[in-house]
């Protein structure tokens, strides 16, 4: 009864708007993009605050960003490197008892946590990365990915060792409830509440702008560059998605994690063995394209703004790609079945490596090594074309890719969307309590958004979904400071279980 109820509500709000907007589709699509624009410029101004370092600004949430994730792997003597091997084992759910509280498994928890990451930061993001900071700017996000194996480590163990679970099983978790309940363990009970609401707050706009908008815009780009079909006409696009969308969310993370366990395998496999074609055709140029990648990481071509350029490119898309140190991945991973936080801990950061280590490196490599960065670099085309980059890099080497990589986009921006539709579920159940009319209210809202997100330009969306999605670090890191002590002491608890059942 209850997902009658929300498709007629979700019916009755959007085809509205469907049927407003074929009359004048593309005067609405501008009035969107109109609709967006101040509000990334406020967002911006506010969250990427930076300081002077020669001509260059450089946001100081980047900097707390790459100094965190440094620090933190050196504190946990590089356990990104020390615990693969267990990492890998713990997911396949040897060392877990089946019976311990929870909803999902820990792969379910892994692929529902990398479908919110793995998506159009992974092409998009890294075209815009590479065409806006150079070729450098790839060896700075393989580096932010490799060390914000350790900040997803500590964040989701502390998602997991907070969480509330509820009279009816569900679980709920995320920074939000680690800020109020861990921080009041350690005498910081104000602090941990202002901070909790800072972050749902702004967890609901992540959800909107970097979760939502930003996928749907990118998909309808490559959807209408390749088919054709629907040009200016991104609301019917969006339209179409949303209720896609619509559709799964109402099952919850259960319904979520079932779906993503199925899709996020799959459109990994599609998209990396597609890749890896592109790069074994352009296999005697793969020498040439690292030895630049090193190089001018260092030293910085002029279109690079310089190495603090270089630098913000780099870091800005690995963590908006990964999403370690923001504290929204807690969310996914809270509702495993486990009674040892740092089981989970550990299972989380195989999410940087896949995803920035892995991902972003050869799609950065596809479109160093096909010369698609050469013909953009100039133009400062990054904000302004982002996938486009990508599939032409993609069309290079064989015709038919754009369309194999329109299903990759596709796929990609659907997870993802679904994925922090639940991150943003949640924050509003912190936030307003576990009121029906609120989540109904608030599910319809994200359905409309994706509409609005596939209607304007790349560059108001892309600013407003970076702004919204970086202001959630603030508070994260606040509390996995003050909550080390106990992160370490779950790891040392874990350790020694799994040493006793090997």
């Amino acid at each position: 009864m209850k997902k009658y109820l929300f498709s007629l509500i979700l019916a009755s709000v959007l085809l509205p708007v469907g049927v407003f907007a074929q009359e004048e589709s593309k005067s609405i699509d501008e009035k969107m993009d109109g609709l967006l624009a101040p509000l990334a410029d406020v967002f911006e101004k506010i969250i990427f605050f930076s300081v002077k370092i020669g001509d260059q600004g450089l946001p100081v949430v980047l900097i707390l960003l790459a100094g965190t994730a440094t620090f933190l792997t050196i504190f946990f003597k590089f356990i990104n490197i020390r615990a693969l091997k267990l990492a890998f084992k713990t997911v396949q759910g040897k060392l877990t008892d089946q019976n311990a509280p929870g909803e999902i498994t820990h792969f379910q928890a892994l692929t529902a946590a990398l479908s919110a990451t793995v998506g159009l930061g992974n092409i998009a993001g890294v075209a815009i990365a590479v065409c806006l900071g150079g070729p450098g700017a790839t060896f700075w996000m393989i580096l932010m990915g490799f060390l914000g194996m350790t900040s997803k480590f500590c964040e989701c163990t502390l998602g997991v060792k907070y969480r509330k679970i509820n009279e009816d099983g569900t679980v709920s978790g995320g920074a939000m409830y680690y800020l109020s309940r861990g921080l009041a363990e350690k005498g910081f009970g104000a602090l941990g509440k202002v901070l909790a609401v800072f972050f749902a707050v702004m967890c609901v706009g992540g959800a909107i702008g970097a979760g939502n908008m930003f996928q749907a815009n990118q998909a309808f780009v490559q959807f209408s560059k390749t088919t054709g079909l629907l040009e200016g006409q991104g609301w019917l696009f969006g339209l179409i998605i949303s209720i896609m969308v619509g559709a799964v969310i109402i099952g919850g993370i259960k319904g979520i994690a079932r779906v993503t366990a199925r899709l996020v395998p799959f459109m990994c496999i599609i998209y990396l063995v597609s890749a890896a074609i592109v790069l074994i055709m352009n296999i005697t140029e793969l020498p040439g394209v690292f030895v630049r990648i090193v190089s001018e990481a260092f030293v910085p071509q002029a279109v690079a703004g310089g190495l603090v350029g270089v630098l913000i490119q780099g870091i800005k898309r690995a963590a908006f790609s990964n999403e370690a140190g923001v504290g929204s991945a807690p969310i996914a991973h809270a509702a495993v079945r486990t009674n040892k936080p740092a089981s989970e801990g550990l299972v989380a950061l195989l999410e940087p490596f896949i995803d920035t280590v892995v991902v972003c490196t050869m799609t950065a490599a596809v479109i160093l090594v096909t010369g698609t960065y050469d013909t953009y670099a100039g133009q400062g085309g990054g904000t302004e074309f982002g996938v486009q980059i990508t599939s032409e890099a993609f069309a290079s080497a064989l015709p038919f890719f754009p369309w194999v990589l329109m299903l990759a986009v596709v796929l990609f921006a659907f997870s993802t969307m679904i994925s922090w539709s639940y991150y943003g579920e949640k924050a509003v159940n912190y936030l307003a309590g576990e009121n029906k009319a609120v989540m109904i209210g608030y599910r319809v809202f994200f359905c409309i958004c994706t509409i609005i997100g596939a209607s304007a330009s790349l560059g108001n969306v892309l600013r407003l979904s970076d702004a919204m999605f970086f202001a959630m670090v603030i508070p994260n890191l606040i509390g996995l400071y003050i909550l080390l002590p106990v992160v370490r002491g779950e790891l040392d608890d874990f350790l020694k279980t799994a040493k006793e059942k090997e």
